[in-house]
């Protein structure tokens, strides 16, 4: 029963750690096993160096310059080419190390127009606004931003630490009640915290590397827009080709009221003239038929 109960009340220090660990990178009190004769209790202090690396990961980042900033920039490009352009900017991309992410091109009135999202590395990220501009004829819009995420990924780093020192307290504490009591029930409840904390452990590291891949590639949004000049010429607003259109689409409404016209008039109106006549045509006859008969 001694044991049972120091077990309960290791498992409970564990779980307060883990809690002040995922709140602030500040100093926590981890109560240990030791592997002794006796069991006992010593205190282990973890948390300050916890809180040191965290603070050395900060001092870090702020003194190497290097601050975590997603840059975004849209772009609005009035161009004679469409097409040209596509490809001329896909080349771009292409040589600064990037990569198109979408690219959607339609026709407009005639005209082609596209909007493009690109890839490129955040240290060439005003390179590359500075050469696709140059494709355009005219930049009709242009707005750029910055997220700085550092603070962020820095309480992220330091709560991931926190979370790892727990964790191997927790791998200590299961090798020791495995070699110690045995008992099924106190494994399954360390490996279940186990599970637990690594899980949060793990979230943290795919939200780390989320922001590593943003801010180490700078994301673009391009319009192509074409210009008015290089739409095509055409004399006193004259289209041929939408007149035959037009004539066709006349054409084909007409024969299409006439054949429905026949078709009415054969299924419905048809029958209903033979209905309404048939009793006339037979007074008429029995009309004349008693006429015959009528003496002189």
């Amino acid at each position: 029963m001694a044991t049972r109960k120091m077990f309960h009340i290791v498992i409970g220090c564990i779980l307060l750690v883990t809690l002040l660990g995922c709140a602030a990178p500040t100093p926590v009190v981890i109560e240990k096993l030791v592997p002794v004769e006796r069991q006992v209790v010593s205190t282990v202090v973890v948390g300050k160096t916890v809180a040191k690396e965290g603070q050395a990961a900060e001092a870090d980042i702020g003194s190497i310059d290097q601050r975590m900033i997603i840059r975004t920039g849209d772009l609005t490009l009035v161009v004679s080419d469409t097409s040209a352009a596509l490809e001329k900017i896909k080349s771009i991309v292409a040589g600064l190390k990037g990569y198109v992410v979408t690219s959607n091109a339609w026709h407009e009135e005639q005209q082609v127009r596209a909007r493009l999202t690109l890839r490129v590395p955040a240290e060439s990220f005003d390179a590359a606004l500075e050469q696709i501009k140059a494709v355009a004829n005219k930049v009709d819009r242009e707005d750029t931003s910055g997220k700085d995420v550092t603070e962020e990924y820095s309480d992220l780093d330091a709560r991931l630490r926190n979370l790892e020192a727990t964790e191997k307290e927790l791998r200590e504490l299961l090798t020791q009640v495995r070699e110690r009591t045995g008992k099924a029930e106190e494994i399954m409840a360390v490996y279940r915290e186990l599970t637990n904390v690594r899980g949060q452990i793990e979230q943290l590291k795919g939200r780390m590397q989320y922001l590593e891949r943003l801010t180490a590639m700078a994301t673009i949004n391009v319009e192509l827009v074409p210009d008015v000049l290089a739409k095509p010429i055409v004399v006193a607003g004259w289209r041929p080709n939408e007149t035959v259109r037009n004539a066709l689409r006349s054409l084909a409404k007409t024969l299409q009221f006439l054949v429905d016209a026949l078709i009415w008039i054969i299924l419905y109106v048809a029958p209903i003239l033979i209905v309404i006549a048939l009793p006339l045509v037979i007074l008429l006859v029995l009309l004349r038929r008693w006429r015959r008969r009528k003496p002189a």
